[in-house]
């Protein structure tokens, strides 16, 4: 990233009243912002609200980040964690979700490569897998579902992740461990349950048999 198109040096800008600095800003975070948001409440329209509630912030009141103690992607991913955290206090379940653009795509396949039919198997398999993980990810405890969110899925480092939960390093260091091992028992019970509701419908049998 050119050094003059920082998020930090896009911040000063913006403070300094240039309005092009902040819209650049927020095309290059709001995405990331996003999909934390997403990850973590499994809800595209909490995830909406969330980015906007956190670019707000920042617009309102760019005091409260401190150049000196974080990076600005962190700053803001603690604002969105409280606003996310917050919204699904209000929410008695989580749902499943998809990203934009998932729900329809199919390009004709070339001669020699595939067929219509394997894409299609190909693409509800590669669905079911992203849903088994989202589903997976969204039933880890909190603490452990945002770090691995943000060390795995938003691929921030444990400083920049700790900065943004406002813990040491090293608590989470062992929070992701934890969360990894959770997740990784989950999704093999979901590759169980999966595996038996494929054999039951191969031998003809109720799926609820297998449940």
């Amino acid at each position: 990233m050119n050094q003059e198109s920082t998020p930090e040096v896009l911040l000063r800008r913006a403070i300094a009243g240039d309005e092009d600095a902040f819209r650049a800003l927020y095309r290059q975070l709001s995405g990331a912002v996003y999909r934390f948001a997403l990850h973590m409440s499994g809800n595209a329209g909490v995830a909406e609200d969330v980015t906007q509630e956190t670019f707000l912030v920042l617009i309102r009141d760019p005091g409260r980040y401190d150049f000196e103690r974080a990076t600005l992607k962190a700053f803001l991913y603690g604002i969105a964690r409280n606003h996310t955290l917050r919204a699904l206090e209000k929410e008695s379940r989580f749902t499943p979700f998809s990203e934009p653009g998932e729900e329809a795509h199919g390009e004709l396949a070339g001669p020699g490569i595939t067929t219509p039919a394997a894409d299609a198997v190909d693409d509800m398999l590669r669905r079911e897998q992203i849903d088994r993980v989202r589903r997976a990810v969204l039933a880890l405890p909190q603490v452990y579902r945002e770090a691995v969110v943000l060390c795995d899925l938003q691929e921030l480092s444990y400083d920049e992740a700790a900065q943004s939960l406002g813990c040491a390093p090293g608590t989470l260091r062992s929070r992701l461990h934890r969360g990894r091992e959770l997740l990784a028992t989950r999704l093999r019970a979901s590759e169980r349950t999966q595996a038996a509701a494929v054999a039951a419908l191969q031998l003809g049998r109720p799926r609820e048999e297998y449940s």
